[in-house]
């Protein structure tokens, strides 16, 4: 343990049940309204039923939302601040934004808020929101989103002026724990304004709505209790949490209410409690002296600080969550050595996980996409048979639940800390995008990335038929199968940085994906050809059709991306079962049946059939996906990422490995031996590669410099902040497709879509995305292992310049990264024209992590806290420190060769 930094101490304690250090954290939700799980409606209209006007009056089903936020592991006390500036008409309690159907992109958070700093077990975090001096301008987002076309950009809060002369409040929350039960937090107010403002700060501590629902008897309670000196005191009390105790150091006052719906103004009658959800919102906005209890008990509560803040001046507020009831001076001397001593043991643990000498934009960027990820950790409540039933206290849900939504995942049982892509926008798990979330996940917390899939391939999340859950609004979507590429991954992360090889996880998942992998051969390999018809695949809009749904052509579509995402999976369940063959001789049968599976589908892919058109087109050098109809076969010559994605099926036999294992190996042989038809659309398994590597990949070298060709021209795929999800050539040459008088169309869109069909906000026609950028440069570097210095591509196409494949991903690796650090201007592309984040000192060092950027600019698009997979940014540093290093240790050895050369006359 000596050699452990803090963080990582506390890390273990948690694992080994020492201390219950994961207990609290940001498991709060930035919004809990207009989701799938609120939703009661008879259509599923998710969006229009729970809004956010309501939110502040509405009880909650499933979970809370609040402002920076931290609960319990089961979310059943929670804490969050509030503020009110005297001039809005309610109360900030909970982040603003436009639901699907009032975007003009789809949904969209408009507020300015940003997470600083995060430990994994949270005993230090920090966060800043910005809140304007004058009115939010709710009404005007909505009006003016809605009165924009796709064609037009979003109307964003910064747009609306409400910053203009610095009139705003800096309000960073901090969070250190003293103990696992014992948490500090600190307000700072700062005034960047020219005046002096009053502002209102109600550090707000409530219990979730547990009761109303089924009849619970054992309600929780808060109330004030005798404080001391300059302090006062709720005591909270609940069945199974036990008590606990909130110190606010000189409140104004404490006001206490009830987390119970307001049916008077929802629903015009009274229902239930005389106290309300809104009823502290009525006291310090409308003055309603009635609305809260004087007898200073409920089931919510807040500490009200009414306070005057000086231009430039800072004000803190000190508030101390314990299970500690008899504390005499809460505030004192400790309170702040504790929190200097949380933020250096942070910057320690940090400094032991990139040890490299980085720039300190670059760790200002990286430490920010770690804080993104940690505060996007979510409690997530849904238990679809309750869901669809309705609960015995409430008016029975329509009878179209019934037949509408997830009615097939009856036996989903959801109940967890769980990675969000972000907390607002998707405040829902997402099953492709967690796969993604895990790698950096894995680099600070391995414990809790492995947790996120072995509870995705648990029974109450993975269907009995094996499909794992996509995402609350369709669990029955298919994404792309990554989950054994992830599982892989962290094995290998957890092993190179913690030196730990976690062989019971690696088994305990592996064997839960067979039941997923034999769900997609049987479900969706149509004609049992081995080739795939996954349908939607998180692309959205990426391809001609709407993928989801039934084609206007009738037939089916051989996907060369559902094909290669096979491809892939059978190649990572490969490589796990031959490091579980290593200890357990079971797994080489195994190995050999994914092996086998592999070079079918790779055969698949390739074959050009007398019957069938192949997905690789030999004229353009490229893959398309394959438009079958029952008198013909078109090939769909739309240039996308659906033809790069082969490049990610390959996988590297060392020849070690070969050795521990001659069953495998003798299978191998045989396959080279004697099915010729097999081996021969497959990348060479048997010349040896540098260091005697065997290849396996559906790309050949041949195939792969056509690919490359492409992939690298600046005037196709190759932006200067990674690779485009569609190629430029069709800016100026779309695709057109014509069926009974209607033409389907991909044109070129570098930044959000001009079509609402597909779904959403989201595009993939042009956009730079970080998943599949991350995936493209690990092949890459997969194929240098095998094919060395010799093999070497134009890059960028046209350039003259030749870079071996390792160059490449670094060249690409390097362009991704530039999207968030600061160029010879001082300026973020991220931020693409938006001034204030470019100049202002106050702003341009805080990160965004965007859900995708735009081709050519790099600007940030869609999602604007989706640190979730744009969060393998802090991966891509992490990597680029190291590689420095190794080129700094290289060029000495050769240096130190050179001059024993000179010395011994070699």
């Amino acid at each position: 343990m000596a050699n452990l930094t803090q963080e990582e101490i506390r890390l273990q304690e948690a694992l080994h049940h020492v201390a219950h250090w994961r207990r609290w954290g940001p498991y709060l939700s930035d919004r809990q309204w207009g989701t799938v799980r609120e939703d009661y409606s008879s259509h599923g209209t998710a969006w229009d039923y729970f809004t956010h006007d309501q939110a502040r009056s509405r009880a909650y089903r499933w979970g809370e939302d609040g402002i920076f936020g931290i609960s319990d592991n089961h979310q059943r006390l929670c804490f969050a601040i509030a503020l009110w500036n005297g001039e809005d008409a309610i109360l900030k309690e909970r982040f603003f934004g436009l639901t699907g159907n009032e975007g003009n992109h789809g949904e969209d958070v408009k507020e300015c808020y940003f997470y600083l700093d995060s430990t994994p077990t949270h005993s230090y975090m920090k966060a800043l929101y910005k809140y304007p001096q004058t009115a939010f301008p709710y009404s005007q987002l909505v009006a003016e989103n809605q009165n924009r076309d796709r064609q037009k950009p979003e109307f964003e809060l910064l747009d609306t002026g409400v910053f203009d002369d610095d009139k705003y409040f800096d309000v960073f929350v901090e969070y250190a724990k003293n103990t696992a039960e014992d948490i500090l937090i600190q307000i700072k107010v700062i005034n960047r304004g020219t005046e002096a403002k009053m502002l209102n700060v109600l550090p707000t501590f409530w219990f979730r709505n547990t009761w109303s629902w089924n009849g619970d008897k054992n309600k929780p309670v808060l109330q004030e209790v005798i404080s001391g000196d300059g302090f006062q005191t709720i005591a909270a009390l609940h069945e199974t949490l036990g008590k606990r105790w909130l110190y606010c150091q000189q409140a104004t006052e404490v006001l206490f209410t009830e987390n119970e719906t307001n049916y008077q103004r929802l629903f015009g009658y009274s229902h239930g409690s005389t106290y309300v959800k809104d009823g502290i919102n009525d006291y310090i906005i409308n003055g309603q002296k009635s609305a809260v209890n004087s007898d200073k008990v409920g089931t919510k509560a807040a500490a009200n600080y009414v306070i005057t803040v000086n231009p430039g001046e800072t004000k803190i507020i000190k508030l101390r969550l314990c299970n500690l009831g008899n504390l005499i001076e809460p505030f004192g001397q400790e309170f702040d050595q504790i929190f200097s001593q949380r933020q250096q043991e942070a910057d320690e643990f940090y400094q032991r996980i990139t040890p490299f000498n980085l720039s300190e934009d670059m760790r200002n960027v990286q430490r920010q996409a770690f804080a993104g990820m940690l505060w996007s950790k979510q409690f997530y409540h849904y238990i679809v048979e309750d869901w669809l039933k309705g609960d015995r206290h409430n008016p029975p849900p329509p009878p179209e639940r019934r037949n509408g939504r997830n009615k097939e995942w009856f036996h989903l049982y959801n109940e967890d800390i769980l990675s969000m892509p972000d907390k607002w926008e998707y405040p829902w798990f997402a099953a492709w995008d967690l796969a993604f979330h895990t790698i950096p996940l894995a680099m600070i917390d391995p414990d809790f990335a492995k947790y996120q899939l072995d509870v995705l391939t648990r029974e109450w999340y993975m269907h009995p038929n094996g499909q794992i859950p996509a995402y609350e609004w369709a669990f029955g979507d298919v994404n792309p199968p990554v989950h054994a590429w992830a599982t892989w991954q962290i094995y290998k992360i957890e092993q190179k940085i913690y030196g730990r090889a976690d062989r019971q996880f690696l088994e305990r998942v592996f064997q839960k994906l067979m039941l997923n992998f034999t769900w997609w051969v049987n479900r969706k390999d149509a004609e049992g050809n081995n080739v795939f018809q996954g349908g939607f695949l998180g692309l959205d809009n990426i391809g001609v059709f709407d993928r989801s749904a039934a084609l206007p052509t009738g037939g089916h579509i051989n996907q060369s991306d559902g094909t290669s995402w096979m491809g892939m999976y059978c190649l990572n369940m490969l490589a796990i079962a031959l490091e579980l063959a290593k200890t357990n001789p079971v797994y080489e049968d195994i190995a050999t049946k994914f092996f086998e599976h592999f070079l079918y589908i790779a055969d698949a892919m390739n074959k050009i059939g007398e019957m069938e058109a192949s997905l690789w087109n030999e004229s353009d050098g490229f893959y398309y996906d394959v438009l079958h109809l029952p008198e013909r076969q078109i090939t769909l010559k739309v240039r996308s990422m659906v033809g790069l994605i082969p490049l990610f099926a390959i996988e590297i036999i060392e020849p070690d490995t070969l050795k521990m294992l001659p069953g495998f190996k003798k299978r191998l042989e045989w396959f080279i031996q004697n099915r010729p038809d097999l081996r021969q659309n497959v990348a060479c398994m048997e010349t040896k590669g540098i260091g005697a590597t065997r290849l396996l990949a559906i790309v050949s070298r041949d195939k792969l410099r056509s690919i490359l060709q492409k992939m690298l021209d600046e005037s196709e795929f190759f932006s200067p902040y990674g690779i485009r999800a569609l190629s430029r050539f069709h800016a100026e040459h779309p695709y057109t497709f014509n069926v009974n008088g209607n033409q389907f169309r991909v044109d070129y869109e570098p930044a959000e879509s001009s079509s609402g069909l597909f779904g959403g906000n989201s595009n993939w026609r042009g956009p730079i995305w970080f998943p599949v950028n991350y995936l493209l440069i690990e092949s890459l570097q997969k194929f240098y292992y095998y094919l060395g210095d010799h093999f070497k591509v134009e890059c960028p196409t046209g350039s003259g310049q030749m870079m071996t494949l390792w160059e490449v991903a670094i060249e690409l690796s390097q362009r991704l990264t530039r999207i968030f650090l600061k160029n010879s201007a001082g300026e973020r592309p991220v931020y693409g024209g938006t001034q204030k984040f470019q100049t202002d000192p106050n702003w341009r060092d805080l990160i965004l992590f965007y859900e995708y950027f735009h081709g050519d600019n790099g600007a940030g698009i869609g999602a604007s806290h989706q640190t979730g997979w744009t969060g393998l940014v802090a991966k891509l540093i992490q990597e680029f420190g190291e590689y420095e290093v190794q080129n700094q240790e290289t060029e000495i050895e050769q240096d130190e060769n050179k001059l024993q050369g000179t010395v011994y006359g070699l």
